[in-house]
């Protein structure tokens, strides 16, 4: 009996994840291709020119923001566009037919979108050793493996539930587009990925401590230096707390959202 209540949410899952691996050009290159971009210009090539203390050069400070971006842009990018191209497609109303609680559906989904933001992270982590092997003749190092682990997937499922949210939310392409573009992204950037938090005045310090971003890529900055602009633990309270939150937001879009076509 147990195992047929979960196997419609293995099925879910397997469909996310092949959804993503299908078209891996779009979803794994083009990504990668951007952040080698970032990592080039910002980092081998201006990175000289820019002093973060105590991180071990500007290119050991960027590694960790890159990579954590990339893995919070495309977790939030799978779950909203599997359901915003399930509901262009009339797909969407098939899960009110199969036996899968709103509960079953979130959690499938998330993780389908934390499988792709983690495979994205991996292979930047891939090609950000490979800059920092050139650049200083050896690799970098993980200072604190757990919390690396603890901020990449709270990180993960934090936006794929948000991209579930989002998704039930939009009633086109165009807002489902406009939310990452204009409100995702710059606070990805406003997050600390490209400087630190010392760097800025304090009047400006302040309100970038409300950008729940900027706790999610520390948290992943202390994992990979072992410092970071923030105390790990008020971190690691602030991305545990967003995560439930996102989590229990998606929930409630699922169970009563809009299922019809676009």
């Amino acid at each position: 009996m147990n195992e047929f209540r979960w196997t419609p949410f293995f099925t879910l899952l397997t469909k996310e994840n092949k959804r993503f691996l299908k078209v891996a050009k779009q979803t794994l290159l083009i990504p990668i291709v951007n952040s080698s971009l970032y990592l080039l210009i910002f980092g081998v090539s201006l990175g000289e020119n820019i002093k973060v203390g105590g991180t071990g050069g500007y290119l050991a400070f960027l590694i960790p923001g890159i990579l954590m971006m990339g893995v919070l842009n495309n977790a939030f990018q799978n779950s909203s566009s599997s359901i915003g191209t399930s509901r262009f497609h009339g797909d969407l109303e098939d899960l009110r037919t199969v036996p899968l609680s709103p509960y079953q559906i979130v959690l499938a989904m998330s993780l389908g979108g934390l499988t792709r933001g983690l495979s994205v992270g991996f292979l930047i982590f891939l090609v950000g050793q490979v800059f920092y092997y050139f650049t200083f003749k050896e690799f970098l190092g993980v200072t604190n493996p757990g919390a690396l682990i603890f901020f990449l997937v709270t990180g993960g499922l934090a936006f794929a539930n948000l991209g579930i949210s989002v998704g039930f939310w939009a009633k086109n392409f165009d807002q489902l587009t406009a939310v990452g573009g204009f409100v995702l992204l710059p606070l990805l950037y406003l997050g600390g990925v490209f400087f630190s938090l010392s760097h800025m005045h304090p009047f400006w310090q302040v309100i970038s401590q409300a950008n729940p971003m900027l706790y999610f890529i520390n948290g992943v900055r202390y994992g990979f230096l072992g410092t970071s602009d923030i105390p790990p633990w008020t971190s690691a309270l602030v991305s545990f707390f967003t995560t439930m939150a996102l989590f229990l937001f998606a929930f409630r879009k699922v169970k009563n959202g809009q299922y019809g076509r676009w």
